[in-house]
């Protein structure tokens, strides 16, 4: 394996009106990567006919027994559900449902005042949130959520990227992305998600953020719950990060990654390694690899985020991932990364592989 060199950006804050946006501009002496691809230990049963995006649900009660829930996007398509040596859990499965893009999990909504854990999926030919219970996999959703309304653009309401921010006061948020958008800064929407008094998730809209390059589209995002920061991949563009608080303003905090992807920005998975410190890593699909970025910033900057190093990996195209930091078995002793790839399966990777010698285990 070829030494890792790490890149040393200068950040340049540039004033946006009451907040400070990080630029983070390329820099020589580029991060190498790994000659070798690493392997995945399991990689699951295929779905129906294009797999797109994963996320871990941690089991509470058995690690042993968390689940992985993908999607299967067509017009017919379904949400997975698959053990942890990827096999599919029939019984579990969502099917029938109209092109279900990306998923993502929070744990603890109040429901008919029981706390219950969820998993959210955008269904982009309806334009609606579906919200499923787990470990059960049981609607709760009132047959789904319509999202933009009011919105007339051309695939201004056609459903993408999902992700579910958990405040520390205990609300929980959706933000929203799609298909296409405006550039001017409302691509993305948060919705709060509550109970509608029956035991139904209900969901109101509290912002509008999000600058988009316009270059293609903005489909991963994800939410850091401890820091309170939400990143998304402007895809052929770079990565942008926000507050996730609504309360926070809508500027701009960050972008980087905005040189040395081959094609398009994807999936984003954050890693770590204690309440401040770890990893973002993010897809740059048209290599089949991850660069991974550090998830805190530098003493002079806390939106600075440095290139670490660049992870080749045999799940192919990847759009979606995922990661968790825990122990799960005796094969996931230090947690485990999800890789969509496109043959219509996932791919799970050990973090020990992924981190190599460089990266921090946890």
């Amino acid at each position: 394996m070829l030494k890792h060199k790490s890149i040393l950006y200068l950040a340049v804050p540039l004033l946006l009106s009451s907040c400070s946006q990080h630029i983070s501009p390329a820099a020589p002496g580029a991060v190498t990567e790994n000659t070798v691809a690493v392997k995945p230990v399991y990689i699951t049963e295929k779905v129906g006919f294009d797999s797109d995006d994963p996320a871990i649900w941690l089991n509470p009660k058995d690690a042993s027994k968390s689940l992985v829930i993908g999607t299967d996007k067509s017009a017919t398509g379904a949400l997975y559900v698959f053990d942890l040596k990827g096999k599919i859990q029939q019984n579990l499965v969502v099917k029938g449902l109209k092109r279900p893009n990306n998923v993502d999990i929070a744990y603890g909504l109040k429901l008919n005042g029981h706390s219950t854990d969820i998993a959210v999926a955008t269904e982009r030919f309806t334009h609606k949130l579906r919200i499923y219970s787990l470990p059960d996999m049981k609607a709760v959703d009132g047959g789904g959520i319509p999202v933009f309304e009011g919105e007339t653009g051309a695939e201004y309401r056609d459903l993408m990227g999902i992700s579910i921010y958990t405040a520390k006061s205990g609300k929980m948020y959706a933000i929203v992305g799609r298909k296409t958008g405006p550039t001017a800064g409302s691509y993305l929407w948060q919705y709060l998600l509550s109970d509608n008094g029956a035991g139904q998730v209900k969901a109101t809209l509290v912002r509008k953020f999000g600058v988009y390059s316009g270059k293609k589209e903005i489909e991963s995002i994800a939410v850091d719950n401890e820091l309170g920061y939400i990143y998304y991949s402007d895809e052929q563009f770079g990565v942008r990060q926000y507050y996730a608080d609504p309360e926070k303003g809508n500027q701009q905090l960050a972008q980087f990654g905005t040189t040395g992807f081959t094609e398009d920005h994807e999936g984003i998975s954050i890693y770590k390694t204690s309440s401040r410190k770890g990893y973002i890593l993010v897809s740059d699909q048209g290599a089949n690899r991850f660069q991974v970025f550090s998830r805190e910033g530098s003493a002079k900057d806390p939106f600075h985020h440095q290139l670490l190093k660049i992870v080749k990996v045999t799940a192919g195209h990847s759009d979606g991932s995922d990661v968790v930091n825990v122990p799960l078995n005796d094969t996931f002793k230090h947690g485990l990364f999800v890789v969509m790839s496109d043959d219509r399966t996932f791919h799970y990777y050990r973090w020990e592989d992924i981190a190599g010698s460089e990266l921090t285990v946890k």
